[in-house]
C-alpha cells in the first residue's frame, strides 16, 4: 500500500520540484550605466569675469541692446549662467552639430578663441541640439571655449531670429554691438567684425 501510495505521489514531487528551479531566463544582471564620456568644453565659471583690457584696446561709440534676460546651463554642468552677468567684450556663436555652416566655422571661434589672449571672451550657445552631437563635434574640431545649452532655442526667440549659426558682438558694458547671420564667418571676417564692433585687435 504504501508504494502504490509513494508511486501516486512521486509525479507530483517532480512537478512541484521543477517549478522551484531555475529554466534558463533568469534576469539579467542589472547592468552599470556607461560612464560620459568627459566634456571637450572649457567650465562656464569664468563667463562672469570681465577680461583683462589690454592698452590701447577701445570700444566703439555706439548703443546696444543687453543681453536677454536668461539663464542657461553650461554643458560641463556647474551653476547655470546668467547671461546679464557675462562679461564681455565677448563673441556669442549660437550653434547646431546638423547646421553644415556652423560646423565649417567653429575652427575659426577656437583660433580666435586661442589668439584673443585675454581680449575677449569666446562663448558657444549650443541650440536645439543633441547633448551626443554637440560632444561628437566638439571633440572631432577640437573646440574647448565654454559651452552654454539652449535646447528650446530661448535666446534666438528673445533676439527675434531663427538664423543658424547666429553670431553676438558683446561689448564691455553687455552691450549686443553687432548680429551676424550671413553665414560660416572665416578667420579674416571675424578679426574684422571683432575690430569693427568690439574696438579689439585680435593678433594673427
Amino acid at each position: 500500500m504504501n508504494r502504490r501510495i509513494a508511486a501516486l505521489l512521486l509525479p507530483l514531487l517532480v512537478v512541484a520540484a521543477a517549478g522551484c528551479t531555475t529554466t534558463g531566463a533568469e534576469e539579467p544582471a542589472p547592468t552599470r550605466p556607461r560612464a560620459e564620456r568627459p566634456s571637450p568644453f572649457d567650465d562656464c565659471a569664468a563667463l562672469t569675469t570681465a577680461p583683462s583690457s589690454p592698452a590701447g584696446a577701445t570700444t566703439a561709440p555706439g548703443t546696444g541692446d543687453p543681453l536677454p534676460e536668461l539663464t542657461l546651463s553650461c554643458f560641463t554642468g556647474g551653476a547655470p549662467v546668467d547671461l546679464r552677468a557675462v562679461r564681455g567684450p565677448a563673441v556669442v556663436n549660437i550653434w547646431a552639430s546638423w547646421c553644415a555652416p556652423c560646423r565649417t566655422e567653429l575652427p575659426a571661434f577656437q583660433r580666435l578663441s586661442e589668439r584673443a589672449g585675454g581680449r575677449l571672451q569666446v562663448i558657444g550657445v549650443n541650440s536645439r541640439d543633441t547633448r551626443s552631437g554637440a560632444q561628437s563635434i566638439g571633440e572631432d574640431f577640437g573646440v574647448r571655449f565654454p559651452m552654454l545649452v539652449d535646447q528650446g532655442e530661448a535666446l534666438q526667440r528673445a533676439l527675434n531670429r531663427n538664423a543658424f549659426p547666429l553670431t553676438l558682438f558683446v561689448d564691455a558694458q553687455g552691450r549686443v554691438r553687432h548680429t551676424d547671420a550671413s553665414g560660416a564667418l572665416d578667420d579674416a571676417r571675424l578679426d574684422a567684425l571683432v575690430r569693427e564692433h568690439l574696438g579689439v585687435a585680435v593678433p594673427a
